[in-house]
């Protein structure tokens, strides 16, 4: 497995796991700005991380971030209509179906 240095200056280590880069950029960007970094600095980071990674894992990783971008706004998108078929119910019945 391959490591990279976030600029930070901490490695992470590439297990082909969106997730654990994920985790990292937040463990050591944002908790260490404590929730200040801007939308420009990360973007900076992620390309530096980006940059770092060679073809096939740019490839690997693309992959994986559209899956789980799809999942992701697959559910924000069953959430978003349930949420409005529970705005058509009785509040009695909403009330009833929340206790379960």
């Amino acid at each position: 497995m391959s490591r990279i240095r976030i600029a930070t200056g901490a490695e992470l280590e590439l297990d082909g796991d969106l997730l654990t880069v994920i985790e990292g950029l937040y463990r050591e960007v944002t908790l260490k700005t404590e929730l200040q970094v801007s939308y420009e600095e990360m973007l900076r980071v992620i390309q530096d991380l980006v940059s770092q990674l060679s073809e096939e894992e740019r490839m690997h990783y693309l992959v994986e971030s559209l899956f789980l971008n799809s999942v992701t706004y697959e559910n924000e998108r069953a959430e978003a209509y349930l949420r409005k078929l529970g705005a058509g119910a009785p509040k009695k019945a909403r009330a009833r179906s929340a206790r379960r």
